[in-house]
């Protein structure tokens, strides 16, 4: 546990705080139609797809990374799980959203992946998807649905996550080796997160 005061976070390493959301019963949505020129649909995902698109979404802005830390085998395993479900926005013939659904754990939902790629901010695609994940969330027999974000997110991310019904439980502080570092992804990736080699 950690004390009160500052911690030093050793070079070559990332620290976040992480915040953990739930909702417990499903709450009332306001119905959004679509943006023109996107369709919502359910993707059989691949390897290939969901790098592609968890690239885009969350690792040139965002510093976002676990999953590309794992391999083919292990990554295919999570994606061909009948008990996880993948969906996207597609515009002009391009995927520009990820929305995964994990109920591998009985009664429970977590909304495991969120994120619009640069393309779709600001054009109200983000309440689209989260109603639908809702919606697709609780027709399923489960009395929690639960998400976590952090701060090498987008900064909207939190906010986001309250105004549609998730309410925060509980933090904790994660450090981790810099993924730019270890070269999972470019130097360039998330400048707004500072680079300290060891």
């Amino acid at each position: 546990m950690l004390g009160d005061g500052f911690h030093t976070i050793p070079a070559g390493k990332v620290a976040m705080i992480v915040t953990y959301l739930e909702m417990r019963q499903q709450v009332p949505i306001t119905e959004r139609p679509l943006p023109p020129n996107l369709t919502f649909r359910r993707v059989e995902a691949d390897p290939l797809w969901f790098r592609d698109v968890f690239k885009r979404v969350g690792s040139l802005n965002w510093l976002w990374y676990g999953r590309l830390k794992l391999n083919d085998t292990d990554l295919t395993a999570i994606l061909q799980d009948p008990k996880v479900e993948h969906y996207t926005l597609t515009k002009d013939g391009t995927d520009e959203a990820l929305l995964e659904l994990d109920f591998r754990e009985d009664g429970v939902c977590e909304l495991a992946y969120f994120g619009l790629t640069p393309a779709l901010i600001g054009t109200g695609a983000g309440r689209c998807l989260m109603n639908e994940a809702i919606t697709r969330a609780w027709t399923r027999p489960i009395s929690l649905l639960h998400v976590h974000t952090c701060t090498l997110d987008s900064p909207q991310a939190l906010h986001f996550y309250r105004r549609s019904g998730f309410t925060p439980v509980r933090q904790e502080v994660e450090i981790d080796d810099d993924p730019r570092i270890a070269g999972i992804l470019p130097r360039n990736a998330s400048p707004n997160v500072p680079i300290f080699d060891p």
